[in-house]
């Protein structure tokens, strides 16, 4: 299909800010830095362009499948801006501009329906649903389309209009989405802002807002929940894991080893549902320890755009600096670096792949998420103790059971306290299926026919029966 023509929205108030490329720590762009009084006339449009858009499903409908084709049009230039403000190797930004497309044409497909109340009652009641209005979309830097599609689509085939916030790290892809939607939906449905704070804390209490989702930390979800509550509107809050890979006596270790490696190191470990820890069986310790480190230390570390690059740099000195704080401080507590352990001394935000062993259980390297390029793999002495650690968090987002008696490992499976967990590999998600965090990992239900119904409202007609 031919290029879409975009219709970019007027430059907003206020100052830019830079936009700096992690693979050299320079600024290569900059974002407008809209003001929070400037929300008031975005979201007064949004509440508008709602009245229309709720109205007619089946326009929703072609309009989603419409804005997923004219995205992939454009992918080309969405991968490369992506990677130049995210990171990420190039193929990594082309699967998740291909995931933002296809979460678009799945939700498209979804419809709410009608749900009748039996209950021996002579009345004929009917459950049907109604969309909330205006949606806060708040999304992270690891992956800014991905997560940005997996908060609008939902919404928006639900008959709600959405203003979405990207990260200040990642502003400028999303603003291409943004504009690239633009082509395909209507005047004010989806709005992207871009701001340093307090914009979003300002967007998530708006008094318009009606649904607020969210992804990040659990010390910013609890912000965003204290904020939403200013004007009683709900919210979704997935809010970040440390999960926990157990392996099995009967894993065969070199078999597994890529999987599991990659599980923890994709997008440089930035990834929510990472494996963050590993439980190997003393008797399989050393090997499981050597098999991960050799992948470690040969892994190519480079640019996003570099071809041959397959693991990127950490976003932003911030989180660099958090990385290299946690592996400081579990090598002072008696922990080996048996691969990486420190920064690598190049322009940019680059950190050695690194695997810890011999790591006290109580560092914080183990029990915070560390959310970079280091991985420790503790031994345990009976599947009761490697269960027992594995829980022993208040995060709960995912987990994940290797092994070769699949039964066995199911049944272990089960014991997990998480949202989610896995039979020999990990982080792998239905676009159909719920995404949901236990303890402090999350609230609420994205995903699947769950995320449409999170942002609707129930509406309750009672008649009588018909003669």
């Amino acid at each position: 299909m031919p290029t879409p023509q975009l219709r970019r929205a007027p430059e907003p108030r206020g100052k830019c800010f830079a936009v700096l490329d992690p693979a050299t720590g320079e600024a290569f762009d900059e974002a407008p830095n809209q003001q929070p009084d400037e929300l008031d006339a975005v979201v007064d449009r949004a509440e508008k362009a709602w009245r229309s858009w709720r109205a007619d499903p089946v326009a929703r409908a072609t309009a989603l499948r419409t804005a997923a084709d004219v995205v992939e049009a454009v992918g080309a230039d969405l991968a490369r801006l992506l990677t130049r403000e995210q990171g990420k190797p190039l193929a990594e930004s082309y699967a998740e501009i291909a995931r933002t497309a296809a979460r678009m044409r799945y939700f498209a497909e979804l419809a709410p329906e009608p749900q009748p109340i039996t209950d021996g009652r002579p009345v004929r009641s009917e459950i049907r649903w109604r969309s909330l209005g205006p949606v806060a979309a708040i999304v992270p830097w690891n992956f800014p389309l991905q997560l940005a599609s997996a908060k609008f689509a939902p919404a928006l085939a639900a008959g709600n209009t959405v203003v979405l916030k990207p990260s200040p790290f990642t502003p400028l892809a999303t603003r291409l989405l943004g504009s690239v939607l633009a082509a395909a939906l209507p005047e004010d449905v989806l709005t992207v802002v871009t701001g340093r704070e307090p914009l979003g804390a300002r967007l998530v209490s708006h008094p318009g807002i009606r649904h607020v989702t969210f992804t990040g930390s659990i010390s910013s979800g609890r912000v965003v929940a204290e904020g939403a509550a200013a004007s009683l509107g709900r919210v979704t809050l997935e809010l970040g894991g440390n999960d926990a890979a157990i392996l099995l006596e009967d894993v065969d270790v070199e078999r597994i080893a890529d999987r599991l490696f990659w599980a923890a190191f994709r997008n440089c470990g930035q990834v929510c549902m990472a494996v963050k820890r590993v439980y190997a069986p003393a008797r399989l310790y050393s090997e499981v320890v050597e098999a991960l480190a050799q992948r470690a230390k040969t892994v190519l570390v480079g640019a996003g755009l570099d071809p041959g690059s397959q693991l990127g740099p950490v976003n932003n000195a911030a989180q660099l600096g958090r990385v290299e704080g946690y592996t400081s401080r579990a090598l002072a507590d008696g922990a080996r670096a048996v691969a990486g352990g420190h920064r690598l001394y190049r322009p940019g935000y680059f950190f050695a792949p690194t695997i810890l062993a011999d790591v006290p259980p109580g560092s914080p390297v183990v029990t915070e998420e560390q959310f970079g390029p280091v991985l420790p793999v503790l031994p345990y002495r009976s599947l009761d103790e490697a269960v027992e650690a594995a829980n022993a968090t208040r995060f709960g987002l995912g987990g994940s059971v290797w092994g070769t008696d699949l039964d066995r490992a199911g049944a272990v499976a089960d014991r997990l306290e998480c949202g989610t967990a896995w039979i020999n590999h990990h982080a792998e998600l239905s676009l159909a299926q719920p995404f949901a965090g236990a303890k402090d990992s999350g609230v609420g239900v994205a995903g699947g026919p769950w995320g449409l119904y999170g942002n609707l409202q129930p509406f309750v007609v009672h008649r009588p029966q018909e003669a």
